[in-house]
Parts: C-alpha cells; sequence; structure tokens
C-alpha cells in the first residue's frame, strides 16, 4: 500500500475506528458499518484500531486485550471487508511485530521526535503517518517526515491534532494544514483527539464532542487531504477516549455533509483555474 492508493479520488481519505481494540465482534461491526458508508460517499477507508494504549493518565485506565489478540483482530478487519488497516506503535520493537498485520503505522504525538522510533517503522516500508506534537509547531513536522525519508521511506504522511493551551485544553490552528502540505505530505486532520481535555484532577482525560462536526467541516474547508475520527457504538461506555469519540450513528450524517463541502470547495477551485 503507498500513498498514491489513499489519494486515490478527489475526495479526502478517512482513518476512523475505535481508540482500542474492545473484541473482535466489536472491531467487526464498527468495520461493517464504515465501510457501507465509505463505499456509498466514495470515501476512501482505512480502518483504525490500537491493539494497546500506553499513554495511560492512570495505572488503573485500561491498555488492551492483549497485543497478539488484538493485532490479530486488526488483520482480521482488513481480510474481512478488504480495507487498509492503521495502529500505533510506541516502541521500536513493535514496528516490525505490528506491520506484520496492519498497512499503516501511527506515531503518537508524544512520540513524533523519537529518532529510533521513527527509522524502525520506516524500515517496515509501511506508511508511516506521524501525529503532530501538541508541544510542536507545524513547521517543526518537517524534521520527523525527514527521518523517515532519510530512512528510505518516502511514505509518510502527517496529522495534526491540536495544540497544547494552557494545562487542560487544547486548540487547532488550521494554518497548520497548509503549512505541513507545503513539505510534500498529505496532513490529515485528528478531528476527536483535537477536542480532547487532557490532565483533568480525576485523571481521565475529558473531551468536547459537540465541536466534532465544527472541526471536520473546518479541516475539509481548508483542504485538508484526510480526517480521522475515533467513533463507538456507545462512547459512554468505550474503554478509552470515550470523552471524545463520536458516536457512530452520527457518521453517515456527517460524512455526507463533508463530502457535500468538499465537492463545493473543488468546484469553487475549477471555476477559479
Amino acid at each position: 500500500m503507498t500513498i498514491q492508493d489513499l489519494q486515490n479520488s478527489s475526495n479526502f481519505f478517512l482513518l476512523a475506528g475505535p481508540c482500542v481494540i474492545e473484541g473482535e465482534e466489536m472491531a467487526l461491526r464498527i468495520a461493517e458499518k464504515i465501510v457501507t458508508l465509505t463505499e456509498k460517499l466514495q470515501i476512501p477507508y482505512v480502518f483504525k484500531g490500537s491493539y494497546r494504549k500506553a499513554n495511560r493518565s492512570r495505572l488503573d485506565s485500561f491498555t488492551g486485550i492483549g497485543d497478539e489478540k488484538a493485532l490479530k483482530i486488526l488483520r482480521k478487519v482488513g481480510e474481512t471487508f478488504q480495507i487498509p488497516t492503521v495502529t500505533d506503535i510506541h516502541a521500536n520493537e513493535e514496528a516490525a511485530m505490528a506491520a506484520e498485520y496492519v498497512d499503516v503505522l501511527q506515531i503518537p504525538a508524544f512520540l513524533c521526535r523519537q529518532t529510533d522510533l521513527l527509522v524502525a517503522a520506516a524500515q517496515t516500508g509501511k506508511i508511516i503517518n506521524i501525529k503532530k506534537g501538541q508541544f510542536l509547531s507545524p513547521a517543526s513536522m518537517q524534521f520527523a517526515a525527514q527521518k523517515v525519508l532519510d530512512a528510505g521511506n518516502p511514505n509518510v504522511t502527517l496529522t495534526d491534532r491540536g495544540t497544547s493551551f494552557g494545562y487542560t485544553d487544547l486548540i487547532v490552528d488550521f494554518r497548520g494544514i497548509p503549512q505541513m502540505q507545503a513539505f510534500g505530505f498529505p496532513v490529515i486532520m485528528d478531528v476527536t483527539h483535537s477536542l480532547q481535555q487532557p490532565n483533568q484532577t480525576s485523571g481521565v482525560t475529558g473531551g468536547l464532542p459537540t465541536m466534532i462536526e465544527t472541526i471536520a467541516k473546518a479541516a475539509i474547508a481548508v483542504g485538508a487531504d484526510g480526517l480521522f475520527i475515533e467513533t463507538h457504538p456507545e462512547p459512554s461506555r468505550a474503554k478509552s477516549d470515550g470523552a471524545n469519540m463520536l458516536p457512530l450513528d452520527l457518521l453517515e450524517n456527517l460524512l455526507t455533509k463533508l463530502v457535500r463541502i468538499r465537492e463545493a470547495i473543488e468546484s469553487i477551485h475549477g471555476k477559479l483555474r
């Protein structure tokens, strides 16, 4: 799989799924629903699910059902629906392991400067999706991407997920999308994580899911190549990041609106050429 496979239509592409793999039935159920929607709307789709969550606020937070078990579920999702899959990795030795099961390796925002991790991921030959650290400017991401290129892998995407604003909030600076696109890489907007409210005194991250549509619309309007959206049938019962996930039954309406915005933007550009 290459970057061109993600950009094989005039539409944006979508990385979507649960925050973490909670079980096979849940993963297949979510994937089936999103595959139906994206085929209908002609949106290139990558199923997203973390096989393990390493960045947790508290020691008792849910981290996963077991690495191999979750990775096998990701493989089954990909094979069942003939779609690519993406998961995040957290340490150098995880790169080759995860690459056996998925098509895209994601570098978490907090780890985007970790040279050895970027190189290990690059050496798998997979597409490497690097999330912009909440503490970095968009311009700084050229150096993270360059590490992957220098390791011999040209398949890079960059993802914005907001910038730290004080201790317990994030903001999205939409200038970052064209700024990072100028480096020559597709840029994805992580809609749901950009609405997190981290570092709450409870030790459980909060969120602003009512703003998901606002962030997604703005990202498409300014030309984002792709969107990243975490979704769950019952976010209130999700084992990770439920506070900022989109209910699965609201996804169709959102994607329909976003496709129309994309079509309108493309029409305007066509008339101005």
